[in-house]
């Protein structure tokens, strides 16, 4: 069943809940954000990879959290999930350049295997200290359309129980005048290990986003 307008008690639309919300426009919050110590990630990342796009966006993709790649040049989806993702954009008919893109967590986790550093999904303790930037940045946008890349922000916006595999690219209510859907994260499709699933999903990833820009463009 579809989920309910969420309500935190700093007026934040996600399901899971926020303790605090750091105050500040967005060039504030990215500075605050480079000395957050609330969890442990900040020894892991070489910087914090806060988000990046345009104050006004009426649309903000929410991915998981940074790679290497991002981790490298402090700006979300640059490795290659994030060049699928401005490939399925370009099929979609959105312009990168007007949405704004950004993690749930801010800093790149990852466990080393000889010189190599592998991703390791941060935990809920880690997500939960994080949220408080996702909230900050949900307020000062004021999006529109909100759009979760991925399980993790799927459940952050929509609670534990959601499901992307029964439940993708249904739009719903996140709070007053504001709408969400869920989706595939670019690197689960790059990470599918049969070519015909990889191409199936990557179409289903192109169909949400195309439903994105049709609610985009009936936006008053």
């Amino acid at each position: 069943m579809p989920s309910r307008p969420v309500s935190n008690p700093f007026g934040v639309p996600l399901a899971k809940p926020v303790d605090e919300v750091p105050a500040g426009a967005l060039t504030t919050l990215r500075r605050k954000a480079r000395d957050c110590q609330a969890c442990p990630l900040w020894r892991y990342g070489t910087q914090t990879v806060f988000g990046q796009g345009p104050a006004s966006a009426r649309v903000m993709l929410i991915g998981e959290q940074p790679g290497l790649q991002e981790d490298r040049e402090g700006v979300p989806f640059v490795g290659p999930a994030g060049q699928l993702l401005d490939r399925a954009l370009g099929e979609a008919g959105l312009d990168r350049s007007a949405l704004y893109l950004t993690n749930t967590v801010k800093h790149f986790k990852y466990e080393t295997r000889g010189t190599a550093k592998l991703h390791k999904r941060a935990n809920a303790a880690e997500q939960a200290a994080c949220r408080m930037w996702l909230a900050a940045e949900l307020l000062r946008v004021q999006p529109k359309l909100v759009v979760g890349l991925g399980a993790m922000a799927a459940q952050t916006m929509f609670g534990n129980a959601f499901r992307i595999t029964r439940e993708r690219g249904v739009w719903r209510p996140l709070g007053e005048g504001t709408q969400g859907l869920a989706t595939w994260h670019p690197s689960a499709v790059l990470r599918m290990p049969e070519e015909e699933k990889r191409h199936q999903a990557f179409a289903e990833f192109v169909a949400d986003l195309r439903s994105v820009a049709g609610a985009l463009g009936k936006l008053a």
